[in-house]
């Protein structure tokens, strides 16, 4: 898979594993995106407690942690916290209904002590469909360009179909894993 090797390519003279942590609320691509980046089939259901794979390719291992996002399983995203080498949130563009709602959970999450500089990449996922928010409406809704603390990319996405920008998105974490 290119990505893989990509990612290999970029990876730091460590001997250490990255932990991603893959985060959003319920129905973003979370899932969708975890199996894209897993070269598994892309069929999914909605998540209900924690999904984990771990990519290995030429001696390179990313370990990536997908919790559900339903408003019950969010008291316990803190729980994955711990020795977080980048988080990736992942945003329904087009359920702009709930963009507050994911701001506010996104920002929730940059106030944990454990998160403090960890790198964030932000998938403005579902930029396929019409009608949804635009990067710079989702810039401005999390407040983005406040983060000066750390390192933070946000990249339009699209799970299904083409993958525009998982693999971007993917290089970008590996590049800037703290």
């Amino acid at each position: 898979m290119v990505l893989l090797s990509a990612l290999r390519k970029l990876r730091k003279s460590s001997d250490r594993d990255l932990k991603l942590l893959l985060l959003g609320l319920d129905n973003a691509g979370k899932t969708t995106i975890l199996k894209l980046v897993a070269n598994e089939d892309p069929i999914v259901t909605p998540t209900q407690g924690v999904n984990v794979k771990s990519v290995q390719k030429d001696g390179f291992k990313m370990t990536i942690i997908d919790v559900g996002g339903q408003k019950n399983l969010r008291p316990f995203w803190r729980n994955y916290f711990d020795g977080t080498d980048v988080l990736v949130y992942v945003v329904d563009s087009h359920d702009t209904k709930r963009l507050q709602e994911s701001a506010d959970c996104f920002l929730d999450c940059l106030d944990e002590s454990k998160l403090d500089k960890v790198p964030v990449l932000v998938l403005a996922n579902k930029q396929d469909l019409k009608g949804g928010a635009s990067v710079d409406q989702i810039k401005k809704s999390f407040d983005l360009a406040d983060l000066t603390e750390r390192q933070w990319t946000l990249l339009p996405s699209s799970a299904v179909g083409s993958g525009k920008g998982i693999q971007e998105g993917f290089e970008w974490a590996v590049k800037h894993a703290k």
